[in-house]
Protein backbone atom coordinates (compact mmCIF):
# COMPACT_ATOMS: atom_id res chain seq x y z
CA UNK A 1 0.00 0.00 0.00
CA UNK A 2 2.82 2.39 0.84
CA UNK A 3 4.52 1.81 -2.51
CA UNK A 4 1.23 2.27 -4.37
CA UNK A 5 0.50 5.59 -2.68
CA UNK A 6 4.06 6.75 -3.32
CA UNK A 7 3.66 5.86 -6.98
CA UNK A 8 0.37 7.75 -7.17
CA UNK A 9 1.95 10.80 -5.54
CA UNK A 10 4.87 10.69 -7.96
CA UNK A 11 2.51 10.68 -10.95
CA UNK A 12 0.46 13.56 -9.54
CA UNK A 13 3.59 15.52 -8.70
CA UNK A 14 4.94 15.07 -12.21
CA UNK A 15 1.74 16.58 -13.59
CA UNK A 16 1.73 19.47 -11.13
CA UNK A 17 5.35 20.47 -11.31
CA UNK A 18 7.25 22.31 -14.04
CA UNK A 19 10.06 20.67 -16.05
CA UNK A 20 12.83 19.04 -14.04
CA UNK A 21 15.23 21.90 -14.66
CA UNK A 22 13.00 24.10 -12.49
CA UNK A 23 12.39 21.59 -9.69
CA UNK A 24 14.71 21.18 -6.74
CA UNK A 25 14.69 17.74 -5.11
CA UNK A 26 15.77 18.01 -1.48
CA UNK A 27 16.87 15.03 0.58
CA UNK A 28 15.65 15.01 4.15
CA UNK A 29 16.90 13.11 7.18
CA UNK A 30 14.98 10.26 8.73
CA UNK A 31 13.42 12.48 11.41
CA UNK A 32 12.04 15.71 10.05
CA UNK A 33 9.57 18.23 11.48
CA UNK A 34 7.99 20.99 9.39
CA UNK A 35 6.21 23.98 10.91
CA UNK A 36 3.92 26.07 8.71
CA UNK A 37 3.62 29.75 9.63
CA UNK A 38 5.85 32.22 11.48
CA UNK A 39 3.30 34.11 13.55
CA UNK A 40 3.05 33.76 17.31
CA UNK A 41 2.07 30.08 17.05
CA UNK A 42 4.85 29.13 14.64
CA UNK A 43 7.55 30.87 16.65
CA UNK A 44 6.30 29.20 19.83
CA UNK A 45 6.47 25.66 18.45
CA UNK A 46 9.81 26.28 16.74
CA UNK A 47 11.34 27.41 20.03
CA UNK A 48 9.77 24.49 21.92
CA UNK A 49 11.21 21.98 19.45
CA UNK A 50 14.66 23.53 19.76
CA UNK A 51 14.30 23.56 23.56
CA UNK A 52 14.02 19.77 23.67
CA UNK A 53 17.06 18.04 25.16
CA UNK A 54 19.73 17.60 22.52
CA UNK A 55 19.71 13.83 22.88
CA UNK A 56 15.94 13.81 22.25
CA UNK A 57 16.23 15.71 18.95
CA UNK A 58 19.65 14.53 17.81
CA UNK A 59 19.79 14.37 14.03
CA UNK A 60 16.42 16.05 13.55
CA UNK A 61 15.74 18.41 10.69
CA UNK A 62 13.50 21.21 11.99
CA UNK A 63 12.28 23.76 9.47
CA UNK A 64 9.61 26.45 9.43
CA UNK A 65 7.99 27.55 6.17
CA UNK A 66 6.64 31.10 6.04
CA UNK A 67 5.02 32.41 2.88
CA UNK A 68 5.61 36.08 3.69
CA UNK A 69 8.73 38.25 3.84
CA UNK A 70 9.21 38.17 7.63
CA UNK A 71 7.92 36.75 10.90
CA UNK A 72 4.97 38.15 12.83
CA UNK A 73 1.90 36.66 11.17
CA UNK A 74 -1.07 39.01 11.07
CA UNK A 75 0.98 41.70 12.85
CA UNK A 76 3.26 42.05 9.80
CA UNK A 77 1.83 44.85 7.62
CA UNK A 78 0.88 44.23 4.02
CA UNK A 79 2.87 46.76 1.93
CA UNK A 80 0.42 46.56 -0.99
CA UNK A 81 -2.99 45.45 0.30
CA UNK A 82 -4.99 43.57 -2.31
CA UNK A 83 -8.37 44.76 -3.48
CA UNK A 84 -11.42 42.49 -3.48
CA UNK A 85 -11.81 39.74 -4.42
CA UNK A 86 -8.07 39.02 -4.05
CA UNK A 87 -7.25 38.31 -0.42
CA UNK A 88 -4.74 40.55 1.37
CA UNK A 89 -1.82 39.05 3.27
CA UNK A 90 -3.23 40.23 6.60
CA UNK A 91 -6.37 41.92 7.96
CA UNK A 92 -4.17 44.43 9.82
CA UNK A 93 -5.26 48.07 9.50
CA UNK A 94 -3.07 51.12 10.24
CA UNK A 95 -4.98 52.30 13.33
CA UNK A 96 -4.93 48.88 15.01
CA UNK A 97 -3.99 48.84 18.70
CA UNK A 98 -4.10 45.87 21.03
CA UNK A 99 -7.35 45.41 22.93
CA UNK A 100 -5.66 43.56 25.79
CA UNK A 101 -2.73 44.76 27.93
CA UNK A 102 0.60 43.57 26.57
CA UNK A 103 1.87 41.85 29.74
CA UNK A 104 -0.93 39.29 29.35
CA UNK A 105 -0.05 38.77 25.67
CA UNK A 106 3.57 37.75 26.14
CA UNK A 107 5.42 34.49 25.80
CA UNK A 108 6.30 33.35 29.34
CA UNK A 109 9.59 34.83 30.45
CA UNK A 110 9.87 37.28 27.55
CA UNK A 111 8.25 40.65 28.38
CA UNK A 112 7.85 43.58 26.02
CA UNK A 113 10.69 46.14 26.09
CA UNK A 114 10.63 48.91 28.71
CA UNK A 115 8.49 51.96 27.89
CA UNK A 116 6.17 50.05 25.57
CA UNK A 117 2.64 51.49 25.91
CA UNK A 118 0.27 49.23 27.83
CA UNK A 119 -2.08 49.04 24.82
CA UNK A 120 0.32 49.71 21.93
CA UNK A 121 -0.09 50.06 18.20
CA UNK A 122 0.54 47.05 15.98
CA UNK A 123 4.12 48.10 15.20
CA UNK A 124 5.18 47.25 18.76
CA UNK A 125 3.67 43.77 18.53
CA UNK A 126 5.34 43.03 15.21
CA UNK A 127 8.69 44.16 16.64
CA UNK A 128 8.10 41.93 19.67
CA UNK A 129 7.82 38.87 17.43
CA UNK A 130 10.98 39.84 15.55
CA UNK A 131 12.79 40.34 18.86
CA UNK A 132 11.63 36.93 20.06
CA UNK A 133 12.83 35.19 16.89
CA UNK A 134 16.21 36.90 17.07
CA UNK A 135 16.70 36.45 20.81
CA UNK A 136 16.22 32.68 20.60
CA UNK A 137 18.09 32.35 17.29
CA UNK A 138 15.09 30.99 15.42
CA UNK A 139 15.77 32.67 12.07
CA UNK A 140 18.29 30.06 10.79
CA UNK A 141 15.45 27.51 10.86
CA UNK A 142 12.92 29.73 9.04
CA UNK A 143 12.51 29.69 5.26
CA UNK A 144 10.81 32.97 4.35
CA UNK A 145 8.87 33.42 1.11
CA UNK A 146 8.11 29.69 0.99
CA UNK A 147 4.47 28.74 0.47
CA UNK A 148 3.14 25.27 1.24
CA UNK A 149 0.88 24.32 -1.67
CA UNK A 150 -0.16 20.81 -0.69
CA UNK A 151 0.58 18.09 1.80
CA UNK A 152 -0.46 14.45 1.67
CA UNK A 153 0.39 11.40 3.76
CA UNK A 154 2.02 8.35 2.26
CA UNK A 155 1.89 5.42 4.64
CA UNK A 156 -0.48 3.98 7.22
CA UNK A 157 -1.63 4.58 10.77
CA UNK A 158 1.76 3.74 12.25
CA UNK A 159 4.39 4.69 9.66
CA UNK A 160 4.85 6.98 6.70
CA UNK A 161 5.81 10.48 5.60
CA UNK A 162 4.21 13.73 4.55
CA UNK A 163 4.83 14.65 0.93
CA UNK A 164 4.92 18.43 0.84
CA UNK A 165 4.86 20.58 -2.28
CA UNK A 166 6.28 24.08 -1.81
CA UNK A 167 6.74 27.20 -3.89
CA UNK A 168 9.98 28.96 -3.01
CA UNK A 169 11.06 32.59 -3.29
CA UNK A 170 12.07 32.03 -6.93
CA UNK A 171 8.62 30.59 -7.73
CA UNK A 172 10.12 27.14 -8.20
CA UNK A 173 8.23 24.16 -6.85
CA UNK A 174 9.97 21.88 -4.38
CA UNK A 175 9.01 18.47 -3.03
CA UNK A 176 10.06 17.65 0.51
CA UNK A 177 9.16 14.86 2.89
CA UNK A 178 8.59 15.25 6.62
CA UNK A 179 7.66 12.90 9.43
CA UNK A 180 5.64 15.53 11.28
CA UNK A 181 3.79 18.68 10.25
CA UNK A 182 2.77 21.38 12.71
CA UNK A 183 0.17 23.76 11.28
CA UNK A 184 0.61 27.20 12.83
CA UNK A 185 -0.65 29.54 10.14
CA UNK A 186 -3.49 31.24 12.02
CA UNK A 187 -7.19 31.43 11.26
CA UNK A 188 -7.80 35.00 10.03
CA UNK A 189 -7.31 34.43 6.32
CA UNK A 190 -10.58 33.38 4.70
CA UNK A 191 -13.40 35.85 5.35
CA UNK A 192 -16.83 34.64 6.36
CA UNK A 193 -19.44 36.85 4.72
CA UNK A 194 -23.10 36.09 5.48
CA UNK A 195 -25.64 35.99 2.68
CA UNK A 196 -29.03 37.70 2.93
CA UNK A 197 -32.16 37.52 0.83
CA UNK A 198 -32.37 40.47 -1.55
CA UNK A 199 -28.78 41.66 -1.20
CA UNK A 200 -27.99 41.31 -4.92
CA UNK A 201 -30.98 43.44 -5.86
CA UNK A 202 -29.88 46.06 -3.31
CA UNK A 203 -26.35 46.12 -4.74
CA UNK A 204 -27.64 46.55 -8.30
CA UNK A 205 -29.94 49.42 -7.37
CA UNK A 206 -27.44 52.15 -6.49
CA UNK A 207 -28.99 55.64 -6.59
CA UNK A 208 -28.33 57.46 -9.84
CA UNK A 209 -27.09 60.56 -8.02
CA UNK A 210 -25.11 58.71 -5.33
CA UNK A 211 -22.06 56.46 -4.89
CA UNK A 212 -22.13 52.86 -6.00
CA UNK A 213 -23.31 50.53 -3.27
CA UNK A 214 -20.77 48.02 -2.00
CA UNK A 215 -20.22 45.27 0.53
CA UNK A 216 -16.84 44.28 1.90
CA UNK A 217 -15.47 42.14 4.68
CA UNK A 218 -13.30 43.76 7.34
CA UNK A 219 -10.28 41.85 5.99
CA UNK A 220 -10.15 44.63 3.35
CA UNK A 221 -10.79 47.48 5.79
CA UNK A 222 -7.85 49.86 6.15
CA UNK A 223 -8.45 53.61 6.60
CA UNK A 224 -11.68 55.24 7.81
CA UNK A 225 -11.06 58.17 5.45
CA UNK A 226 -12.28 56.00 2.59
CA UNK A 227 -15.78 56.32 4.04
CA UNK A 228 -15.85 60.09 4.36
CA UNK A 229 -19.39 61.38 3.73
CA UNK A 230 -20.64 57.83 3.12
CA UNK A 231 -23.47 56.12 4.97
CA UNK A 232 -22.20 52.85 6.43
CA UNK A 233 -23.52 49.78 8.21
CA UNK A 234 -20.88 47.87 10.20
CA UNK A 235 -21.97 44.32 11.02
CA UNK A 236 -20.54 42.45 14.00
CA UNK A 237 -19.49 43.14 17.58
CA UNK A 238 -16.12 41.37 17.52
CA UNK A 239 -12.84 43.24 17.65
CA UNK A 240 -12.77 44.15 13.95
CA UNK A 241 -16.42 45.23 13.96
CA UNK A 242 -15.90 47.38 17.04
CA UNK A 243 -12.81 49.04 15.63
CA UNK A 244 -14.35 49.67 12.22
CA UNK A 245 -17.50 51.16 13.76
CA UNK A 246 -15.61 53.42 16.18
CA UNK A 247 -13.25 54.66 13.45
CA UNK A 248 -15.66 55.00 10.53
CA UNK A 249 -18.27 56.94 12.51
CA UNK A 250 -15.84 59.86 12.82
CA UNK A 251 -15.59 60.26 9.04
CA UNK A 252 -18.86 58.89 7.66
CA UNK A 253 -22.02 60.90 7.12
CA UNK A 254 -23.90 58.30 9.15
CA UNK A 255 -22.83 54.99 10.71
CA UNK A 256 -25.04 52.15 11.87
CA UNK A 257 -23.68 49.30 13.99
CA UNK A 258 -25.62 46.07 13.51
CA UNK A 259 -25.08 43.72 16.46
CA UNK A 260 -26.80 40.77 18.08
CA UNK A 261 -27.17 42.21 21.60
CA UNK A 262 -28.32 45.82 21.36
CA UNK A 263 -28.75 46.11 25.14
CA UNK A 264 -25.00 46.39 25.67
CA UNK A 265 -23.40 47.98 22.59
CA UNK A 266 -19.60 47.70 22.49
CA UNK A 267 -19.21 51.19 21.01
CA UNK A 268 -21.16 54.07 22.55
CA UNK A 269 -21.01 57.43 20.80
CA UNK A 270 -23.50 60.03 19.60
CA UNK A 271 -22.31 59.57 16.01
CA UNK A 272 -23.21 55.86 15.94
CA UNK A 273 -26.70 54.37 15.59
CA UNK A 274 -27.02 50.88 17.09
CA UNK A 275 -29.23 48.45 15.16
CA UNK A 276 -30.09 44.76 15.63
CA UNK A 277 -29.11 42.01 13.21
CA UNK A 278 -29.95 42.31 9.52
CA UNK A 279 -33.02 40.37 8.41
CA UNK A 280 -33.00 40.92 4.65
CA UNK A 281 -32.65 43.48 1.89
CA UNK A 282 -35.04 45.08 -0.52
CA UNK A 283 -33.91 46.86 -3.66
CA UNK A 284 -33.92 50.14 -1.75
CA UNK A 285 -33.37 49.34 1.93
CA UNK A 286 -31.74 47.20 4.60
CA UNK A 287 -34.32 45.63 6.91
CA UNK A 288 -33.40 44.60 10.46
CA UNK A 289 -34.92 41.85 12.59
CA UNK A 290 -36.95 44.35 14.62
CA UNK A 291 -38.71 45.49 11.44
CA UNK A 292 -36.89 48.80 11.15
CA UNK A 293 -35.23 49.70 7.86
CA UNK A 294 -32.68 52.18 6.53
CA UNK A 295 -32.52 53.34 2.93
CA UNK A 296 -29.63 55.81 3.04
CA UNK A 297 -26.80 53.24 3.24
CA UNK A 298 -24.25 52.77 0.46
CA UNK A 299 -21.55 50.66 2.20
CA UNK A 300 -21.70 47.56 4.39
CA UNK A 301 -18.62 46.36 6.30
CA UNK A 302 -18.86 42.80 7.59
CA UNK A 303 -16.84 42.19 10.75
CA UNK A 304 -18.17 38.65 10.79
CA UNK A 305 -15.11 36.51 11.33
CA UNK A 306 -13.35 33.91 9.26
CA UNK A 307 -13.88 30.43 7.90
CA UNK A 308 -11.52 27.78 9.26
CA UNK A 309 -9.76 26.58 6.12
CA UNK A 310 -6.34 25.00 5.53
CA UNK A 311 -5.94 24.91 1.75
CA UNK A 312 -2.72 22.91 1.58
CA UNK A 313 -4.32 20.06 3.54
CA UNK A 314 -7.46 20.30 1.42
CA UNK A 315 -5.32 20.18 -1.73
CA UNK A 316 -3.63 17.04 -0.43
CA UNK A 317 -7.02 15.43 0.35
CA UNK A 318 -6.15 15.34 4.04
CA UNK A 319 -8.91 17.72 5.14
CA UNK A 320 -12.55 17.50 4.09
CA UNK A 321 -14.71 20.64 4.03
CA UNK A 322 -18.20 19.80 5.30
CA UNK A 323 -20.03 23.03 6.26
CA UNK A 324 -23.02 21.13 7.65
CA UNK A 325 -21.04 18.66 9.77
CA UNK A 326 -22.37 18.61 13.33
CA UNK A 327 -21.38 15.21 14.63
CA UNK A 328 -18.09 13.46 15.22
CA UNK A 329 -19.92 10.15 14.81
CA UNK A 330 -20.88 10.91 11.21
CA UNK A 331 -17.37 11.67 9.97
CA UNK A 332 -14.91 9.05 11.20
CA UNK A 333 -12.81 8.63 8.07
CA UNK A 334 -10.48 11.59 8.46
CA UNK A 335 -10.05 15.22 9.40
CA UNK A 336 -13.00 17.56 8.79
CA UNK A 337 -13.70 21.28 9.02
CA UNK A 338 -17.23 22.65 9.10
CA UNK A 339 -15.60 26.11 8.72
CA UNK A 340 -15.98 26.77 12.46
CA UNK A 341 -14.57 23.61 14.04
CA UNK A 342 -11.74 21.28 13.04
CA UNK A 343 -12.29 17.70 14.17
CA UNK A 344 -11.47 15.18 15.47
CA UNK A 345 -8.63 16.76 17.43
CA UNK A 346 -7.10 15.81 20.75
CA UNK A 347 -6.98 18.91 22.98
CA UNK A 348 -7.45 21.22 19.96
CA UNK A 349 -3.99 20.05 18.89
CA UNK A 350 -3.44 16.54 17.46
CA UNK A 351 -5.36 15.14 14.49
CA UNK A 352 -7.06 11.84 15.30
CA UNK A 353 -7.47 10.84 11.66
CA UNK A 354 -6.95 7.06 11.36
CA UNK A 355 -4.60 7.39 8.39
CA UNK A 356 -1.41 8.42 10.21
CA UNK A 357 0.12 8.33 13.72
CA UNK A 358 -1.54 10.53 16.32
CA UNK A 359 1.52 12.79 16.60
CA UNK A 360 2.06 13.16 12.83
CA UNK A 361 -0.19 16.21 12.32
CA UNK A 362 -0.75 18.91 14.92
CA UNK A 363 -2.14 22.42 15.15
CA UNK A 364 -0.97 25.35 17.24
CA UNK A 365 -3.13 28.44 17.76
CA UNK A 366 -6.66 27.20 17.12
CA UNK A 367 -8.14 28.26 20.51
CA UNK A 368 -10.16 31.48 20.40
CA UNK A 369 -10.77 33.99 23.22
CA UNK A 370 -7.26 33.47 24.53
CA UNK A 371 -4.08 35.48 24.89
CA UNK A 372 -2.26 33.92 21.96
CA UNK A 373 1.39 33.79 22.98
CA UNK A 374 1.01 32.02 26.35
CA UNK A 375 -1.60 29.64 24.95
CA UNK A 376 0.61 28.93 21.93
CA UNK A 377 3.54 28.30 24.26
CA UNK A 378 1.64 25.73 26.34
CA UNK A 379 0.38 23.91 23.25
CA UNK A 380 3.85 23.97 21.72
CA UNK A 381 5.55 22.41 24.73
CA UNK A 382 2.92 19.67 24.66
CA UNK A 383 3.36 19.03 20.94
CA UNK A 384 7.17 19.08 21.02
CA UNK A 385 7.34 16.42 23.73
CA UNK A 386 4.70 14.25 22.05
CA UNK A 387 6.66 14.40 18.79
CA UNK A 388 9.80 13.38 20.67
CA UNK A 389 8.01 10.59 22.52
CA UNK A 390 4.85 9.25 20.88
CA UNK A 391 4.13 7.01 23.88
CA UNK A 392 3.08 10.11 25.84
CA UNK A 393 -0.21 10.04 23.94
CA UNK A 394 -2.83 7.38 24.73
CA UNK A 395 -4.24 5.16 21.99
CA UNK A 396 -6.31 6.84 19.29
CA UNK A 397 -9.56 5.19 20.39
CA UNK A 398 -9.02 6.38 23.96
CA UNK A 399 -8.44 9.91 22.69
CA UNK A 400 -11.59 9.76 20.55
CA UNK A 401 -13.61 8.69 23.59
CA UNK A 402 -12.06 11.53 25.58
CA UNK A 403 -13.04 13.99 22.84
CA UNK A 404 -16.60 12.65 22.82
CA UNK A 405 -16.80 13.17 26.59
CA UNK A 406 -15.52 16.75 26.26
CA UNK A 407 -18.06 17.53 23.56
CA UNK A 408 -20.87 15.97 25.60
CA UNK A 409 -19.88 18.11 28.59
CA UNK A 410 -20.06 21.24 26.43
CA UNK A 411 -23.51 20.23 25.19
CA UNK A 412 -24.65 19.73 28.79
CA UNK A 413 -23.60 23.30 29.59
CA UNK A 414 -25.46 24.77 26.64
CA UNK A 415 -22.61 24.98 24.12
CA UNK A 416 -22.58 23.31 20.72
CA UNK A 417 -18.90 22.48 20.06
CA UNK A 418 -19.58 22.34 16.33
CA UNK A 419 -20.78 25.96 16.47
CA UNK A 420 -18.50 27.57 19.05
CA UNK A 421 -15.54 25.80 17.48
CA UNK A 422 -12.30 26.19 19.40
CA UNK A 423 -13.51 28.90 21.76
CA UNK A 424 -12.35 28.65 25.34
CA UNK A 425 -15.63 29.13 27.19
CA UNK A 426 -16.24 30.27 30.77
CA UNK A 427 -12.65 31.32 31.32
CA UNK A 428 -11.32 27.82 30.66
CA UNK A 429 -8.20 29.04 28.85
CA UNK A 430 -6.03 29.04 31.98
CA UNK A 431 -7.04 25.55 33.09
CA UNK A 432 -6.52 24.33 29.54
CA UNK A 433 -2.93 25.58 29.46
CA UNK A 434 -2.17 24.32 32.96
CA UNK A 435 -3.58 20.87 32.17
CA UNK A 436 -1.37 20.42 29.10
CA UNK A 437 1.77 21.06 31.12
CA UNK A 438 0.58 19.12 34.17
CA UNK A 439 0.00 16.09 31.95
CA UNK A 440 3.62 16.20 30.79
CA UNK A 441 4.82 16.55 34.37
CA UNK A 442 2.75 13.58 35.54
CA UNK A 443 4.21 11.44 32.77
CA UNK A 444 7.81 12.41 33.45
CA UNK A 445 8.36 14.53 30.35
CA UNK A 446 8.85 17.69 32.42
CA UNK A 447 10.08 18.16 36.00
CA UNK A 448 7.30 18.89 38.48
CA UNK A 449 8.27 22.12 40.22
CA UNK A 450 4.91 22.42 41.96
CA UNK A 451 3.98 25.54 39.98
CA UNK A 452 1.17 26.11 37.53
CA UNK A 453 2.15 26.99 33.97
CA UNK A 454 -0.03 30.11 33.96
CA UNK A 455 1.37 32.67 36.38
CA UNK A 456 -1.08 34.00 38.94
CA UNK A 457 -0.88 37.58 37.74
CA UNK A 458 -2.17 36.61 34.29
CA UNK A 459 -5.41 35.42 35.90
CA UNK A 460 -6.17 38.58 37.88
CA UNK A 461 -9.34 40.48 37.04
CA UNK A 462 -8.51 44.12 36.24
CA UNK A 463 -11.79 45.68 35.16
CA UNK A 464 -10.59 49.31 35.36
CA UNK A 465 -7.28 48.82 33.58
CA UNK A 466 -8.11 49.86 30.01
CA UNK A 467 -9.97 52.98 31.09
CA UNK A 468 -7.11 53.76 33.44
CA UNK A 469 -4.58 53.65 30.61
CA UNK A 470 -6.85 55.85 28.49
CA UNK A 471 -6.86 58.44 31.28
CA UNK A 472 -3.07 58.16 31.58
CA UNK A 473 -2.79 58.94 27.86
CA UNK A 474 -5.25 61.82 28.12
CA UNK A 475 -3.17 63.28 30.96
CA UNK A 476 0.05 62.58 29.01
CA UNK A 477 1.71 60.88 31.99
CA UNK A 478 2.64 57.57 30.37
CA UNK A 479 6.32 57.86 31.27
CA UNK A 480 5.49 58.35 34.94
CA UNK A 481 3.80 54.97 34.97
CA UNK A 482 6.23 53.12 32.69
CA UNK A 483 9.45 54.34 34.30
CA UNK A 484 11.40 51.42 35.76
CA UNK A 485 9.05 48.74 34.42
CA UNK A 486 11.29 45.98 33.05
CA UNK A 487 10.50 42.51 34.38
CA UNK A 488 7.29 40.50 34.22
CA UNK A 489 6.70 41.24 37.90
CA UNK A 490 7.19 44.96 37.21
CA UNK A 491 4.53 44.81 34.50
CA UNK A 492 2.18 42.87 36.77
CA UNK A 493 2.58 45.46 39.53
CA UNK A 494 2.02 48.28 37.04
CA UNK A 495 -1.32 46.76 36.03
CA UNK A 496 -2.38 46.31 39.65
CA UNK A 497 -1.47 49.89 40.58
CA UNK A 498 -3.14 51.35 37.52
CA UNK A 499 -6.30 49.30 38.05
CA UNK A 500 -6.51 50.46 41.69
CA UNK A 501 -5.84 54.09 40.70
CA UNK A 502 -8.59 54.12 38.09
CA UNK A 503 -11.06 52.16 40.21
CA UNK A 504 -10.61 54.56 43.12
CA UNK A 505 -11.11 57.57 40.85
CA UNK A 506 -14.30 56.17 39.30
CA UNK A 507 -15.80 55.35 42.69
CA UNK A 508 -14.93 58.78 44.08
CA UNK A 509 -16.67 60.41 41.11
CA UNK A 510 -19.64 58.04 41.09
CA UNK A 511 -18.87 56.85 37.56
CA UNK A 512 -20.33 53.52 36.46
CA UNK A 513 -19.39 51.95 33.12
CA UNK A 514 -20.94 48.90 31.42
CA UNK A 515 -18.77 45.77 31.47
CA UNK A 516 -15.89 45.72 29.01
CA UNK A 517 -16.18 43.21 26.12
CA UNK A 518 -14.55 39.86 26.84
CA UNK A 519 -11.53 39.69 24.55
CA UNK A 520 -9.89 36.62 26.09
Amino acid sequence: MVNLRQAVFSVIASLLLPPASHVQEVDTPSKSVAVVGAGSAGLAILKSLLDLPEDARKGWDIVLYEQRRDVGGIWLPDPNPARPPELPETPLYPLLHTNTPIPTMTYPGFPFPPNTPLYPSHEHVEQYHQDYANHYNLMPHIMLNHTVLSSSWTGNSTNGVWNVVLRDHNHNKIIRTHDHIVVANGHNHYPHTPQFAGQDAWLRNSPVDGPKREMLHSIWYREPEKFTNRSVVVVGSGASGRDAASQVCIKARRTYHSIRDTSNPPVVTDSLVVKPEISHFTSTAIVFVDGSAVSDVDVIIFGTGYDLRIPFLEEGNELAVKPNAHSNKTYRKGLVTNLRYLFPLHQHVFSLSPYYPTNALSFIGLPILVANCPSDAAQSIYVAHAIANASLLPDREDLLRELADIEEDLYSRGYDPYYIGHRMVEGSTFDYQDNLITYLQKHGALPDDGKKFVEGWRKESLEYLKRGWKRVEDLDIQHEWLDGVVTEEDWANLMRRLNYWQGTWEKEHGIVYPPEPDFI
